[in-house]
Formats: C-alpha cells, sequence, structure tokens
C-alpha cells in the first residue's frame, strides 16, 4: 500500500466534500424550489462531467489552468500560482468532476419534500431562511448525506481528470488511483491488487449508504 498516495487520496476527497458541499446545497435549493429562467439548461451543464470523458474535460481544465490562457495568466500574474501539477489544481478539478454527484441527490431530496410543509413553516412565521434550517434541512438530510458519501467515493476512485492535472507527483498530486496505474506500469501487480481493493471497498460502502437512506427518503411524510 502506497500510504502517501493513501493520505493524499483521504486529504483530497476530505477537502472536496467540505468545500463542495455547501454549494451543492445553495445550488440544489435553488434549482428545487426557485423560478429558474433555462433550468434545464442549467442542469444539463451540471450533469455534464458524468457523460464527458474524464480525459476530454481534464484537457480542458488543463487549457484552462495553462498561463497561455486568461485565467492561468490571471493566476500566473496577479496571484504568483499556478494549478498546473499542484495539489491545488486537482482540488480545484474535482470541485468541478463532482458537481453533479453532490447536487443532484440533493435536490431530489428537497424536490421531495411537499411544499405545502413549507408553507405551513411560512405560516407559523418563519423566514426563508429560518425554514431551510429548522425545516428543509433536516427533511433533505437522506440526500445530503447520499451527496457526501457520492463525492468522497469518486473523489478517491477519479483518475482521468487527475491525470491531464496533476500528473503523479510524489506527496502532491499522485493520489491513489495515480499510484494503482503507476503500479500496472511497473507491474507490480500485487500492490496494485491491494490498493485497487481499498478502493472497491470505499466504493462498496458508498453504495450501500447511498440505497439505504434512498430507502428512508421514501419516508417522507406526504401532508394533504
Amino acid at each position: 500500500m502506497d500510504w502517501s498516495a493513501f493520505a493524499l487520496s483521504m486529504q483530497l476527497a476530505a477537502w472536496t466534500v467540505a468545500l463542495l458541499l455547501p454549494i451543492a446545497v445553495v445550488i440544489a435549493r435553488f434549482l428545487a424550489w426557485g423560478r429558474v429562467p433555462f433550468k434545464s439548461g442549467i442542469e444539463a451543464l451540471i450533469m455534464l462531467p458524468l457523460v464527458l470523458p474524464p480525459t476530454v474535460l481534464g484537457l480542458y481544465l488543463l487549457i484552462a489552468f495553462s498561463p497561455q490562457f486568461a485565467f492561468g495568466r490571471f493566476l500566473k500574474d496577479v496571484l504568483g500560482t499556478s494549478l498546473v501539477f499542484t495539489f491545488t489544481g486537482i482540488l480545484v478539478a474535482s470541485l468541478i468532476v463532482n458537481l453533479p454527484f453532490a447536487v443532484q441527490p440533493i435536490q431530489r431530496a428537497f424536490e421531495a419534500i411537499p411544499s405545502n410543509i413549507r408553507e405551513a413553516a411560512f405560516v407559523s412565521g418563519l423566514s426563508r431562511w429560518q425554514t431551510m434550517r429548522r425545516v428543509e434541512l433536516p427533511l433533505a438530510w437522506p440526500g445530503i448525506v447520499s451527496a457526501i458519501a457520492l463525492t468522497f467515493a469518486h473523489t478517491l476512485g477519479e483518475f482521468g481528470v487527475i491525470l491531464m492535472i496533476g500528473g503523479s507527483i510524489p506527496g502532491e498530486t499522485r493520489v491513489l488511483s495515480i499510484a494503482i496505474y503507476d503500479r500496472v506500469q511497473a507491474f507490480r501487480i500485487d500492490q496494485a491488487t491491494v490498493m485497487s481493493l481499498a478502493l472497491l471497498v470505499f466504493s462498496l460502502i458508498a453504495i450501500a449508504v447511498v440505497h439505504a437512506l434512498a430507502r428512508r427518503g421514501r419516508g417522507y411524510p406526504h401532508v394533504r
């Protein structure tokens, strides 16, 4: 087991969940309850990383982060940094790649809350913020936990985008999926198998959590 790569993978997954979850809650609630123009187009844009090949997405991000283009040049000239071949770079890429895994379960959870529950909260004198904090978020928690599980597991297993943006720098960008690839390239199949088993276990746990919470989510109260 490459413990350095394992620790870096856990760090990347934890940071991705911590940074992405608040953003996903805001976007999901907005899409579920707000009057959104071009809603289908926005949802399609969010879901794009699910259908776009990781190497294609990684290539576009690599180009965007490059100093030859406006965003990359801004980072280089103004902030004196670069996102290419850095942990920060693979973290930003991870946030983009995992957006659909975080937004979709939370959006579905918000949409499953009957509208008359929210209306009752408003009639009771709760503000929109209080309604979200005291009514909507507790009812949507199965979707939120599902989003955490899916985002964490997918981050651990992400390969194509991470390889394109970060390469394989030990202690900086070589996460567990990249370490597995390196071991296979070096014909060290036994070590690759052990690390693959670790990812398999995490993935199975994440899927089990999502299915368990999906079953519990069907128990939302439906007030008439």
